[in-house]
């Protein structure tokens, strides 16, 4: 089966299209086709409490241009959902009504647990060490979501701490002292990993060399900042070969996963090609599996 998902984010809007089907008892997720626009709607959510009229029309455009691809492809299902900024923005659910005019396409605004929950669909985490606890980090662009995983046992917080936000100073004292009050009181642990996921910590991730799944030290981690920092996002687009709506984001991604994982003490982060559209497509799955059973 063939699964089309789409995620309507505060830097960018991403179509995924993979097959799903099972090999010798083993279900096999492969990705077919991924399309991301930098639409950037975070930064009217997020300054201005609503999308801009300019903003609205591109997304719509390419909410279009995704629903003709994913004709085209003959999909089994379909999944799409916004998180930060339509869910901020006055007229989210006002944008959703028009796409779904538009195109058919039935645009879920999701709360801040919902997409954690999509994120860690993905579970990841049964490829690692069993000795270990890990720590799911998603850092968008009007948000962050994290989930603590130990024993099977798993807690989930969603923190408006985003990259675009921190950029643009929209991210309040008050809420990293609830981000860090929530990590001291439920990461515990001496043997805790990172997993990152999204695009943020892959570029981190590809920037620092890393290639089959090792991990990122903090220290690496540090460094990488440290040289960003020191470069102009023209630099970082021609010299490192960042894109332009990844090149002037990267330095706040970097510093949220530093202070994350400064604050429970995790020295490694693992960066596998995951994030919300993969999350998507195990919960389309498991849905179509239930049906199948049933």
């Amino acid at each position: 089966m063939i699964f089309a998902t789409i995620d309507v984010g505060s830097n960018a809007v991403r179509l995924l299209l993979t097959d799903v089907r099972t090999i010798k008892n083993d279900v096999v997720f492969e990705r077919l086709a991924i399309l991301r626009v930098p639409v950037r709607l975070g930064e009217d959510a997020f300054s201005r409490g609503k999308i801009s009229t300019d903003k609205t029309t591109q997304l719509l455009k390419t909410m279009c241009g995704f629903h003709e691809i994913i004709d085209g492809f003959q999909v089994a299902d379909t999944m799409a959902c916004a998180t930060s900024a339509l869910r901020e923005a006055k007229n989210g659910k006002a944008i959703a009504k028009q796409i779904k005019k538009k195109t058919g396409l039935d645009l879920q605004i999701i709360d801040g647990k919902k997409e954690a929950k999509l994120i860690y669909a993905n579970h990841i985490e049964k490829n690692f060490d069993p000795r270990y606890s890990y720590l799911y980090i998603d850092v968008g662009g009007g948000s962050t979501e994290i989930t603590f995983v130990s024993g099977g046992v798993q807690k989930s917080k969603s923190f408006n701490v985003g990259c675009i936000r921190l950029k643009e100073g929209f991210v309040l004292k008050e809420t990293w002292k609830e981000m860090d009050k929530w990590l001291k009181k439920n990461v515990r642990g001496k043997n805790v990993v990172g997993v990152g996921s999204g695009g943020n910590i892959r570029s981190l991730y590809l920037l620092a060399g890393k290639i089959n799944n090792e991990p990122l030290k903090i220290e690496e981690l540090d460094f990488l900042d440290e040289m960003l920092r020191n470069y102009t996002i023209e630099e970082r687009m021609t010299k490192l070969g960042l894109k332009p709506d990844r090149a002037d984001i990267i330095v706040p991604a970097c510093s949220i996963y530093r202070h994350i994982m400064d604050t429970c003490g995790i020295q490694t982060i693992y960066a596998p090609i995951i994030g919300l559209s993969d999350g998507m497509v195990h919960a389309l799955y498991a849905k179509h599996k239930k049906k199948f059973v049933e």
